[in-house]
This record gives structure tokens, sequence and C-alpha cells, in this order.
């Protein structure tokens, strides 16, 4: 604008002082429009450097590590083990270093099974005086941790055979039910192979490797006929599973990306795993059921819903708008709850890129919101909501007037305005949960549900059917619900591949990997 005023100073023809002025304001709006985009690319950019190099956690304030974070720790240790080698040779000993508050050697867990090693003296006499009459004081008792890598042995079963000569019958014991009928493996190999593959997301020709080392010979295609198999008797749990999961009033639901063979193309295509969690603020078990798709639509979340009705928590993802419609034909439209996690996010990257004050302040009040939670985490449905209503509303009330009135002052199209706006937007769905005592604020729980199985693609990398991406969800649902609830996975999976050939289908429940007991309905 100042531009533009002192062209009046300037002794031109009317006409060229207007084509000037008409350039200058085209310069200012190009300028303007150009700052915009830098700073929409450095929220980019920092965002993609924090995914790329940084540490995932939203914390705040954030202690970055870097890339070689591993690297830098050992150097640092083998730094330290050539000073005290030195030191070792030296006339006076080297100082002590202060010891940290909480630093030190950790107690190792109870549980752990203790192999004694008594170490007596070589001679039991005193070393000045000779005396062997010497009296014990005490113990000096040092434990070191140790691990014994897994160890295949052999079960030999023996049934003697014993005739009758007056009938000329046989009597033998008979052959108990197996998940695998005549097949090598015991359970105990069966679920070491699933836990490698499902847990460690190993894939099946570093399994074989492991089991070569010790001199076992398990071809992948053993192990990939153990696994089908597997799968197809494990399915029966994991359909109970969802159908328990679906009588809860409250569900919390995401998604990830899967690539899966393209047979007859040479390439690998987009499917999609969905997960749907139980909220934990109910009563009941929790539940985590993993649904594999082969694709991202809507229509996917309203087939594996069915006619559920209840409280859906999701991103602001487009396919599950149509769950909330009201012209929705299977049943009543969903109760859409937004996510405080996801609206925080867009204000962290805003403050990662440019450090923003008023990124900063809706940090704060955000984080008051999940102070209130904190507090609230050991009471009960009433208390909660009683909490919420004392402190949470009123917060809420705070941040939406203290947003709406930071956007009126924002100027559209930055990342400022992005970020206000996606909060202001969701407002309604946002609040909901707080005016309940037992609605969940945001949708971690399905988000940490579902990292495992993230982080473990980059290992088998792609599904090689959509069968195998089916049979793999059925396999985490059942894994991942017996972390859930407390359990180790692998003596889960071992009882029950026990006990599933005999199993009775009217008692289903009881094989579920549930630490307390299913409420009825």
């Amino acid at each position: 604008m100042e531009a533009l005023a002192q062209l009046d100073l300037l002794n031109l023809e009317p006409s060229a002082k207007t084509r000037l002025a008409a350039m200058i304001a085209a310069l200012q709006r190009a300028s303007a429009a150009k700052d915009l985009k830098i700073q929409a690319l450095t929220l980019e950019l920092a965002h993609l450097r924090r995914i790329r190099f940084g540490v995932k956690s939203e914390a705040l304030p954030q202690t970055q590590r870097d890339l070689f974070q591993d690297t830098w720790n050992e150097d640092s240790a083998a730094v330290e083990a050539e000073i005290e080698r030195l030191a070792d040779g030296a006339a006076a000993p080297a100082a002590a270093k202060p010891k940290r508050a909480g630093a030190g050697r950790q107690p190792l867990p109870d549980p752990l099974p203790r192999i004694e090693h008594r170490h007596e003296p070589e001679a039991c006499q005193c070393p000045r005086c000779g005396n062997t009459d010497l009296v014990l004081i005490g113990e000096d008792v040092t434990e070191q941790l140790d691990v014994e890598p897994a160890r295949f042995f052999v079960h030999r079963h023996i049934r003697p055979q014993y005739a009758c000569r007056p009938c000329e019958t046989v009597a033998a014991a008979p052959v108990p039910p197996a998940i695998i009928d005549g097949g090598l493996a015991a359970v105990g190999l069966l679920a070491w192979v699933l836990i490698g593959k499902h847990v460690a997301h190993l894939p099946l020709y570093r399994l074989e490797q492991i089991a070569a080392r010790d001199g076992v010979v398990l071809s992948r295609s053993t192990l990939a006929d153990w696994v089908g198999r597997l799968g197809v008797a494990l399915q029966p749990l994991a359909d109970r599973l969802a159908w328990h999961l679906r009588r809860g009033g409250t569900l919390h639901a995401d998604e990830t990306p899967v690539a899966q063979l393209d047979p007859g193309s040479g390439k690998a295509k987009k499917a999609y795993l969905w997960a749907y969690r139980s909220n934990d603020l109910e009563p009941g078990p929790r539940i985590v059921v993993f649904d594999y798709r082969p694709g991202r639509g809507g229509g996917h979340a309203r087939a594996f819903l069915g006619t559920w009705q209840g409280h859906l928590r999701v991103d602001d993802y487009a396919g599950y708008k149509a769950l909330f419609a009201p012209e929705r034909e299977a049943a009543p439209p969903c109760v859409e709850l937004g996510c405080w996690a996801h609206a925080r996010r867009k204000f962290f990257e805003l403050h990662q890129a440019n450090q923003s004050p008023m990124a900063l302040e809706a940090l704060r009040r955000i984080g008051q919101l999940y102070a209130v939670e904190a507090e609230a985490r050991s009471l009960d449905i009433p208390a909660r909501q009683r909490l919420r209503a004392e402190r949470a509303l009123p917060e809420l009330e705070s941040l939406r007037a203290w947003l709406a009135e930071t956007r009126a002052r924002t100027a559209p199209g930055t990342g400022a305005a992005k970020a206000l706006d996606y909060t202001l937007k969701r407002w309604p769905a946002l609040v909901r949960y707080a005016e309940t005592g037992d609605l969940p604020v945001d949708n971690n729980p399905v988000e940490n549900a579902i990292r495992p199985i993230s982080v473990g693609k980059k290992n088998w990398l792609f599904a090689g059917s959509e069968r195998a991406g089916q049979r793999a969800a059925s396999i985490q649902t059942l894994l991942g619900t017996a972390k859930l609830n407390g359990l180790d996975p692998a003596a889960w999976l071992r009882d029950t591949l026990a006990k599933l050939p005999a199993w009775p289908n009217s008692r289903i429940d009881e094989l579920l990997p549930f630490h307390t007991q299913i409420p009825q309905a």
C-alpha cells in the first residue's frame, strides 16, 4: 500500500500511473500468495521430517532423538570402557562419578526361575592366622540375567498294545484328537510358528533359518501348511470375538494400508486392515478385532458393523460419514465421536514447524482436558461424569470461545487457519465425550493396537493374497486381544491349541482370551 501511495509523488501520466499501480498490486498479491505457499510447505516439510527422522511422540516439551542415537550410545559405552581400561594401570584411582537419582541396575523380575551357583572358598581357613573354625556371617548375592534360545525337542508317545487271546482283540490307549491330525508338530511348535509370524512379524523363511541352526529341517511349505490349517481352526474364535465386540455401546475404529500381491500383474495393490476396539471405560473385557478388506471405502465399515448402533470414535476420514447420516437404511445412525488427539496433532505440527505462540496456547488448553482425564482414570462412571461436568465442560467452553476469537483474526489459507478450522468444524463430535462418564476422549486405544502391525509391515512387506490377509487379521485379533487383557499370547495359544480339537462349540467363550468374565446380555 505504501508503494501505491508513493506513485502520487511521481510526475507520471495518468495512463502510465494506472498501469504501474496495477502491476504493483499484482506483485503484492503474488507475494502474499507466495508467503502462504511457503508457510504451507514449511509446515508440510516439518511434518515429513518429524515422521522420517524424529520421534513420533507428541509430548510437549519433546527431546528430539537423532537417527543415529543407538550408534552414539554404543560409541559412548566403548569410550567409557577404554577410559576404565586405561584407569586400571594408573597410579591414582579415577574420581567416582556422582550417582544419578534412580540410576543403576534395576532388580530382575521375581517370576523368572533362579539357578543358584554356590562358590565356596578354596580353603576354609583364615588367610592371616590359619584358623579353620570360621563362622558364616553373611552372603554376597549377585544376579546375572541369561537367556536360552528356542530349544527344539521331541515328544515320544509310546502306546503299548495288549492282546486278549480268548477274544482275539487288541487294547491300547486312544490317540487324542489334535489340531492337525497326524501332524509332525506339537502344540508348542505350532504356537512358536504363529507367534513368530504374527507377533515378532518374522517371515516364514526366517523361522526356517532359525530352526536350521539347530539342525531341524522345517521347510517353508510345511510351515505355510501349518499356518493355513491353524487359521481355519482359530477362525470361529475370531468370529466370536467380533460378535462380543459388537455388543458394546462404544467402539473405536481406524485403518492402515497393506500391500497385497496382485497375481497376473506382477505388482502389488493396496488393501486395508481395519481395526475395531472396545471402549476401556465400559465394563467388560478389552477386545480388538482386525478386519482385512480390499479397499478403504466406507462400505467396508458398514459391512462389518451391520446393524450395530452406538457411539463410534473415529478420525475425520470421509468413509465413516455415511454411518452418521440420518438416512442410513440398515439401522438408526451411529453417533460420531471426534478424536482430540487428532485435533491436538494439528496444533502440535504447527508448533513444530514455526514455534507458533497460538499453537502453543492451544496445546496448553488441550492439555488441561487431558489433565482432567488423567485424574478421572481411576474413577467409576458416575464420578467421572461429575468431574467432567465440573472441570472439562468449562474448559471446553473457554477453549471454543478462544478458538473462534483467534480464527477471526487469522488469515484464511494459512496453517494456523487450517488447524483452527479442523477443530471448530468438528466441535459437536469433539465435546460429546464430556457430557458422559463412559465415552473416551480420543482414538488412541485403537491406534496403539494397530501400531505393532504397522511396524511389522516393514518385515513381511505385503500380503500374498486376500485370503492370507483375512487369515492374518483373524490371528492378530486373537493375539491382540490376549495382550490387551494381560495374557501371554504364546501361553494362551498353546493352551487353546491343545484344548480346541475336543472342545464343545457350546463352551467356545471359555477359550476366548479374556481375563474377566463376559458380561451377560
